[in-house]
């Protein structure tokens, strides 16, 4: 069985992709898309074989250093990632060495998610529906060409400090041929397309970091491309 023929992605994915599809038909500009649920350790007690999909919107981007309000929020998460975005598009078929020839840059990104109700075997298909707890993106201005993670170090900050740093951001993800691969097949098969342009957040480099309710900011370096970070308030 394919990843994406998991009877509850098979129930979730076409309610979650034609909620996008009337977003975009009311005037939303579409960015990319997202994996999530994706750590080793999280999908075998999910019984997933792969990261599940979800999509990013133009108005979940948020610009490096601005502020974020978790007014409302229920348990804010921040996931250091990396970004790819596409030079080409990328359909049924593909192939890790045919996504990675079709990456255009890689960068770091930063996304934020409100992490409820936590994921079960039996909630794949709510969770699906629900874009997969996605809140914002941030993206870094600088870029890499190209798609190799060689020579990548991931640092993490919180409270001014660094709490994570590894030199290997593929090792809780998986290669990012293989995310993007899956992606594209997934998106394929629910009868839509990975396209140029389109950007893909690939997964935390570390656990999902909880926010806690004293905490204003939090950064992630992937030196030597750049920098980005976000500003949290709860008003």
């Amino acid at each position: 069985m394919n990843a994406w023929d998991h009877p509850l992605i098979k129930k979730g994915m076409p309610a979650q992709l034609e909620k996008r599809r009337a977003r975009i038909a009311a005037g939303a500009r579409p960015l990319g898309w997202k994996v999530g649920l994706g750590a080793p350790a999280t999908m075998e007690r999910l019984g997933l074989q792969a990261p599940v999909v979800g999509y990013l919107m133009q108005r979940a981007l948020v610009l490096s250093g601005s502020t974020v309000s978790f007014a409302g929020w229920t348990r804010p998460v921040a996931e250091a990632e990396i970004c790819v975005r596409m030079a080409s598009d990328l359909r049924a078929g593909a192939t890790p060495e045919a996504a990675i020839a079709a990456i255009k840059e890689i960068l770091p990104a930063i996304e934020l998610a409100d992490f409820d109700p936590p994921p079960t075997p039996d909630n794949l298909d709510v969770l699906l529906e629900a874009d997969i707890y996605q809140r914002h993106v941030v993206l870094c201005g600088n870029t890499r060409f190209g798609g190799s993670v060689a020579g990548l170090t991931s640092r993490v900050f919180r409270r001014g400090e660094v709490v994570n740093t590894t030199t290997d951001p593929e090792a809780l993800t998986g290669k990012l041929g293989d995310i993007v691969a899956h992606v594209a097949n997934t998106l394929a098969a629910y009868g839509e397309k990975l396209a140029a342009g389109d950007v893909i957040i690939t997964g935390s480099i570390t656990p999902p970091i909880m926010i806690d309710a004293d905490e204003t900011e939090i950064a992630h370096a992937l030196d030597p491309i750049g920098e980005v970070s976000v500003n949290f308030t709860r008003d």
